[in-house]
């Protein structure tokens, strides 16, 4: 129960439903058949708060920003009934429908339907439903100093197209908020959909009873962040075998990426994979990097801070053979990022073949092949463009077995990290 005041300046009693339970009597929520081709029948995914009969999903729409909304409404900035005007919202540029979007296997972790919900789903908007995207598409221009950089060495042409003066690059983004399909990540994880609820429930201190209470709900909305996409070039190219794909998969690291700092390799790793992308689109074919939110390995940036603490305080200094230690002595795990919903956004593309995979990274080269995804050429970070203060993370990669061209160091004695992630 709440109190809430009256206009006359009294409180009155307000009852909150904390938990909700299928009524046998009552409406019933549109069911969702994950993996239909109808988007009709595969079932709208509606998380908003204005209706409660109307919800059919655990949790609500925004991600980690649904804890601002609420703020927001407490604060009384935001009214708690405002519904989306969407007008003119539609997607800047399409994406699918592909084959991969009917299949319940291929896509577990967002809804291929999300960035459509108010073309496909006009009829229900019309009888009050309030149905909200999960996805957005626009474009625009990116400017970074390593493309101008590219630019003036001769490695990048302006061709007015894609690369502008000036160093804009003209790109589709999307952004892309969690929506989970509980039986297909549990069995992508390989457990039980039970012991992953009860997991969800229990390591968010009970947030979300429904988790163990409606089993009858299948989809949950996870308040984590997502992921961004940027396309260079046709994305009508994305699809195409006959044309040339690159590809970057790359996971949140803030200190490098927007601050620069050169403890490892992410922004430059990162500058990299757009410059393939660029030349691979201007080549005729087309370059996808996907931008996920997994600051610190999905550990955490206080996490991740911590561990640089202690790695440059350990006797000995900072060494690539304690490298993965220092993180699991934190953290208690090395890495908490479970490539293996990665592919998602790749399939929601319409991707089946990668001709340059920009990474060196195992954990993702593996989730990417064993989706279905071909790929052809792996590309590592050239040598020179690692930071002086990021060499004991490359050393400690290579000798943990990373693609590196052939290169491993196993001569530094470190036969104990293999086959283990450090890349962000």
């Amino acid at each position: 129960m709440a109190l809430e005041k009256n206009g006359n300046g009294t409180t009155k009693s307000k009852h909150i439903v904390l938990t909700s339970h299928p009524n046998r009597f009552g409406p019933k929520p549109i069911p969702i058949h994950w993996g239909a081709s109808d988007p009709l029948k595969r079932g709208a995914i509606i998380g908003t708060l204005t209706n409660s009969a109307q919800r059919n999903v655990i949790g609500s729409h925004s991600g980690a920003y649904g804890i601002y909304r609420a703020l927001a409404v407490a604060s009384g900035q935001l009214q708690a009934d405002h519904r989306a005007d969407l007008t003119n919202t539609a997607p800047a540029d399409l994406v699918g429908p592909h084959a991969a979007w009917f299949d319940p296997q291929k896509i577990v972790s967002l809804d291929p339907f999300g960035a459509l919900v108010g073309e496909l789903y006009a009829s229900l908007y019309e009888t009050g439903y309030d149905i909200r995207p999960t996805i957005a598409v626009t474009q625009a221009h990116i400017n970074m100093p390593e493309l101008v950089e590219a630019i003036a060495k001769g490695r990048l042409q302006v061709d007015g197209k894609i690369m502008k003066q000036g160093g804009d690059l003209v790109v589709t983004k999307a952004a892309i908020e969690p929506v989970w399909y509980l039986p297909g990540i549990a069995q992508r994880l390989g457990v039980t959909e039970s012991d992953l609820r009860r997991a969800l429930f229990e390591q968010t201190g009970g947030m979300f009873p429904e988790l163990v209470t409606r089993h009858d709900l299948h989809v949950f909305l996870p308040p984590i962040g997502g992921a961004t996409v940027y396309v260079v070039g046709d994305p009508a190219a994305i699809t195409d075998p006959t044309t040339p794909l690159a590809v970057r998969v790359h996971d949140e690291c803030n200190g490098s990426d927007v601050f620069g700092s050169d403890i490892c390799t992410c922004r430059p790793y990162l500058a990299h994979g757009i410059e393939a992308c660029v030349q691979t689109a201007q080549e005729g074919g087309a370059g996808v990097i996907v931008y996920w939110r997994k600051e610190g390995r999905a550990l955490g940036e206080v996490t991740k801070f911590l561990v640089y603490n202690a790695r440059k305080r350990q006797e000995g200094g900072d060494r690539a053979d304690a490298y993965f230690a220092r993180t699991e002595c934190v953290a208690g795990v090395q890495d908490m990022r479970f490539q293996e919903l990665m592919p998602d956004v790749l399939h929601w593309l319409g991707i089946t073949r990668i001709d340059r995979f920009i990474s060196m990274s195992n954990m993702k080269y593996d989730a990417v092949i064993q989706s279905g995804i071909e790929i052809v050429e792996r590309v590592p970070i050239p040598q020179d463009l690692i930071p002086l203060d990021a060499q004991v993370e490359i050393e400690a990669k290579k000798a943990a077995g990373y693609y590196s061209n052939g290169a491993v160091l196993s001569a530094l004695g470190l036969a104990g990290v293999k086959g283990r992630d450090l890349s962000e």
